[in-house]
């Protein structure tokens, strides 16, 4: 006892490093647990970082719509759902590589695995049968929904030639919008040189919001390009 009383400065210089010691050991354990994670098609969990969209949403659109329409929750400001990608293959009828190839290039702009969708029934004049695979399709959820509607936003729809503006007639009346693309190359992640052919998809934003002119507002906030005079149609139809 008298031993400590004497060297007080080397107890509390053990002291020091015992916490020291502690609060690394916890931010170890913080690093590997804490940060966001996907799963890969094989079931994995690996970690990424937070989507720039993602972020956006939070730190931005958050509190622009709250004080636009005078909300006082954070959790009443209308999100992002889902976002669904489809592509009709119906040349798969007669070669059904080409759905192959539709199915691979869906997977790379999308970063996941489609769904192939089959007829539901048999119509003649068009030599269909049911059962037979004519088309793929992705439904985004999480982050890689927010990192799909950026590349979307910031990389493909710029690269859409003589394009003026996207087209407000796309809401559905509640606060969803459907765009259709003519051709799948304008995504960087498409070779063009390997590409059989171009084909056309519709990608469907589904949002929370209670009509489209809050729908619209809440896309415009992410960076969606839409007409100029797009605010006012939307208004009037609402």
């Amino acid at each position: 006892m008298a031993d400590k009383e004497k060297d007080p400065a080397a107890a509390e210089k053990a002291k020091a490093k015992a916490l020291a010691a502690k609060k690394a050991g916890l931010e170890a354990k913080a690093a590997k647990t804490s940060g966001p994670t996907m799963q890969t098609s094989d079931g994995r969990e690996v970690k990424h970082e937070t989507p720039r969209l993602k972020k956006s949403y939070h730190e931005v659109v958050v509190p622009a719509l709250m004080e636009k329409y005078g909300l006082k929750n954070p959790f009443q400001v209308p999100h992002l759902e889902k976002v669904v990608v489809n592509i009709g293959v119906s040349d798969a009828r007669d070669n059904i590589q080409n759905l192959d190839v539709a199915r691979e290039e869906l997977a790379m702009i999308t970063g996941q695995w489609p769904q192939v969708r089959k007829a539901a029934k048999s119509i003649s004049n068009f030599k269909l049968r049911e059962g037979m695979p004519i088309g793929v399709r992705v439904t985004l959820r999480g982050d890689r929904m927010y990192e799909f509607v950026d590349r979307l936003i910031s990389t493909a729809i710029p690269r859409i030639r003589d394009f003026r503006g996207l087209e407000p007639k796309g809401f559905d009346g509640h606060g969803n919008y459907n765009l259709g693309l003519k051709e799948q190359l304008i995504f960087p992640e498409v070779n063009v040189e390997k590409s059989p052919k171009q084909r056309g998809m519709n990608i469907t934003v589904v949002t929370s919001a209670a009509n489209d002119e809050i729908g619209m507002d809440l896309l415009r906030h992410f960076g969606m390009p839409f007409k100029a005079a797009a605010e006012a149609v939307v208004a009037g139809r609402n």
